[in-house]
């Protein structure tokens, strides 16, 4: 007798605890023996569009205030009540509704639930790049519409201003490395013999004088 009652106990706590567990499949003589009326249910959610699995989404039964959360393939299994309502719900998607039907003869039911994705039609904004009517006025009267980008870019690439912000620029060691490379590497260009001096190549003085004669050393 007294082994007739603890296999009854574990054989009800078994059948508990698979009840618990949303994802597994249960029998039917389990399903009838936790009660007459559950029903499982099992299905994968897809976007309507493309058609693609939409991974974890939350299926949560409104009835009996229990959920699920669909797996990477969008599958989810749950034990539902006929009649219960199930709510789907995913990031970027219209929430959506399911009603377990009350006439299922099956203890195990089977579903494809297709998603909308969610449109949200903004108004206009302009963005401009002064706070205030008191910014955009100022800016205005301090406007030089003559200053274009070719005219600025001469400023800023000019000797002075670059011998300017080279004046305040620190040397660093990676600079300071890649100048020392730069004349080592020269040293090895012109090794076991003297430098090269465009000063003695005729080929250079044929080029200045042939440029002379045609007038490319006029100054523009």
């Amino acid at each position: 007798m007294k082994r007739f009652i603890v296999f009854a106990l574990v054989a009800f706590t078994g059948v508990f605890a698979n009840a618990q567990d949303s994802t597994a499949v249960l029998s039917d003589s389990a399903l009838a023996q936790i009660d007459t009326n559950l029903i499982q249910i099992s299905g994968v959610v897809i976007n309507e569009e493309t058609l693609d699995p939409l991974s974890y989404t939350t299926v949560y039964d409104k009835t009996i205030g229990r959920g699920v959360i669909s797996d990477y393939y969008g599958y989810f299994s749950t034990i539902v009540f006929p009649g219960d309502t199930l709510i789907f719900s995913y990031f970027g998607f219209q929430t959506s509704t399911y009603i377990v039907p009350d006439t299922l003869s099956e203890k195990r039911y089977s579903i494809i639930h297709l998603m909308q994705q969610d449109t949200l039609n903004l108004p206009e904004i302009t963005v401009y790049p002064w706070p205030s009517r008191e910014d955009f006025a100022r800016a205005f009267i301090e406007m030089r519409p003559y200053d274009d980008d070719i005219t600025r870019a001469q400023r800023e690439l000019s000797g002075e201003s670059l011998a300017f912000v080279a004046a305040r620029l620190e040397g660093d060691a990676s600079l300071a490395y890649g100048n020392t490379q730069n004349q080592y590497l020269t040293q090895i260009y012109t090794n076991r013999q003297l430098p090269a001096n465009n000063l003695f190549n005729p080929y250079a003085w044929s080029k200045l004088i042939k440029d002379w004669k045609e007038g490319k050393l006029s100054r523009e």
